[in-house]
């Protein structure tokens, strides 16, 4: 959520900001609602001071034989004035948090305006695959090689689901294993979030309320909970873990990993060439998540997307680093680098990892606050994640980078201790 100040004291640089990545923007409403609200809790105040003070006298004049009737009467007429001033208050603050909380975040200043067509390549690591043979798409290979059924997961789950079998499920986990060693060095903390997560999680992200309608909802069946849905990544759960909390300056940052499966609708309809792994309803996801002081979260980003980078190096594979215009970042992202696994099939390389950094944006929606040594005073933590790695773009990149003529397929190296075996052979 974007601080009222910040648009109150400078709308136009506010204004000039979002338009990056939004059609339009007018603070007109908004700047008449906060006017409104400040002037109300101003009177307010001056009428509960009144209050307060004739209040005092009375039990007094009282004491001393004076008749205070009138006095009630009037207290009664300025209490339900009172409440009258409260109840538009609170109207007036809904509205303003409703229109706050519809705002995508402000891109951070180095981030070009527009879509997709403005990302900018950083680097490109590693050599771009070649073949002397026909090569084959990870669909073909993984059916051949009989590591993954999708027949039967449409069969089970319907279309954009798929069942690992035999070596395939075996790579699958030796990726997240791999994934989760790595982080362990790195002195991040290991988490197991629950999968399914209540609306203020959403919120706090920022998906909601704009995008609820792209996640599977629960039907709790308790009559006044509130919506529960299906986590569609590791980071909704992670942002939510200190919501409401001060941390102490001196324990930041806190560093975060964890594992889970993603469950996401991907509503509309998918292109041919991203059959298979490449789109799909559930995948299995590591999520790394970082809280930090403000002078020290662009330094984190830089440690996701080297750590996030250093995991597909590991792995050998093709890709680049891509910074987003701020367009394509998600709405709750100030900034956000994108690092892309190359896939031979489809001539094009795919996101494997978003790193990102949110500001003080979602903190400000889970009011997620830390006390600065210096002043004592506590301030909006900045959060940031970045995946580390998501598997279902990862495996086909390593099954069509690491296909052989014979349609067999080389285990990278990393993996091999977990997978048991060096090449992948048809069974």
């Amino acid at each position: 959520m974007l601080d009222i100040n910040r648009i109150r004291n400078n709308p136009e640089e506010v204004k000039k900001a979002l338009l990056k990545r939004m059609d339009d923007v007018d603070f007109t409403e908004l700047l008449e609602w906060d006017m409104q609200r400040r002037q109300l809790i101003a009177l307010n105040d001056e009428k509960k001071s009144k209050r307060n003070k004739v209040s005092a006298e009375i039990p007094r004049l009282k004491k001393e034989g004076n008749d205070v009737s009138e006095l009630l009467s009037e207290m009664k007429i300025l209490s339900d004035n009172i409440k009258e001033n409260d109840e538009a208050i609170r109207e007036l603050e809904e509205k303003i948090n409703f229109f706050l909380s519809s705002l995508p975040n402000i891109p951070a200043d180095d981030v070009v305006a527009g879509g997709k067509e403005n990302n900018k390549v950083i680097r490109i690591w590693g050599d771009k695959p070649t073949f002397s043979f026909e090569a084959k798409n990870h669909v073909d290979l993984a059916t051949d090689l009989g590591l993954i059924d999708y027949e039967r997961g449409a069969k089970i789950g319907g279309s954009g689901y798929w069942v690992y079998t035999g070596l395939g499920a075996l790579i699958e986990w030796a990726l997240l294993n791999y994934f989760i060693e790595e982080h362990l060095k790195d002195g991040y903390t290991f988490m197991l979030p629950p999968h399914i997560l209540n609306y203020k999680c959403g919120y706090t992200a920022g998906q909601f309320p704009k995008f609820t309608d792209d996640v599977f909802k629960i039907d709790t069946s308790e009559p006044g909970e509130s919506m529960h849905f299906l986590l569609p990544t590791a980071e909704t759960a992670l942002i939510n873990y200190h919501q409401n909390e001060i941390l102490k300056e001196e324990e930041l940052p806190r560093k975060y990993f964890a594992y889970t499966p993603c469950y996401r609708k991907e509503a509309g309809s998918y292109r041919t060439e991203e059959r298979g792994m490449i789109r799909g309803h559930q995948f299995n996801k590591v999520e790394m998540f970082q809280y930090t002081t403000p002078e020290t979260s662009e330094q984190a980003l830089e440690e996701l997307v080297i750590k996030a980078e250093k995991l597909v190096q590991g792995l050998g594979l093709y890709h680049r680093v891509s910074k987003l215009a701020a367009r394509d970042c998600s709405a709750s992202m100030g900034k956000t680098f994108d690092i892309e696994v190359w896939i031979p099939s489809m001539n094009d390389f795919k996101e494997v990892s978003s790193a990102s950094n949110a500001y003080d944006y979602q903190a400000r929606r889970g009011n997620i606050r830390y006390k600065r040594l210096s002043t004592g005073k506590t301030e909006f933590v900045h959060t940031l994640n970045a995946s580390g790695l998501a598997t279902s773009r990862i495996l086909p990149a390593i099954l069509e980078q690491y296909q052989k003529d014979d349609g067999s397929v080389v285990v990278p190296e990393v993996l091999r201790k977990w997978v048991g075996t060096d090449i992948i052979r048809k069974p």
